[in-house]
């Protein structure tokens, strides 16, 4: 389940995501870089694999819920 899981998000990262997908690649968007490092994708790739499916969903969700244009550029690790 881990596997499929980090396997979305990877597809994500590839065709829609506007910091690294082909979404930027072909200029469809005009968002500005993610706000937090590591970006929301890769932070949710990382707690998947640390803290497995359940919780890594969970820390991923309240992560996306505290991205908003306002946001200030935030690190924020994997816990």
């Amino acid at each position: 389940m881990k596997q499929i899981i980090i396997s979305l998000i990877r597809t994500y990262q590839k065709i829609l995501s506007p910091d690294q997908g082909l979404v930027r690649d072909a200029g469809l968007t005009n968002a500005p870089r993610c706000a937090f490092y590591p970006t929301c994708s890769e932070y949710s790739i990382l707690v998947v694999e640390k803290h497995g499916v359940v919780r890594g969903i969970f820390l991923s969700v309240r992560r996306l819920s505290r991205c908003h244009p306002w946001q200030k550029e935030h690190f924020d690790p994997v816990k």
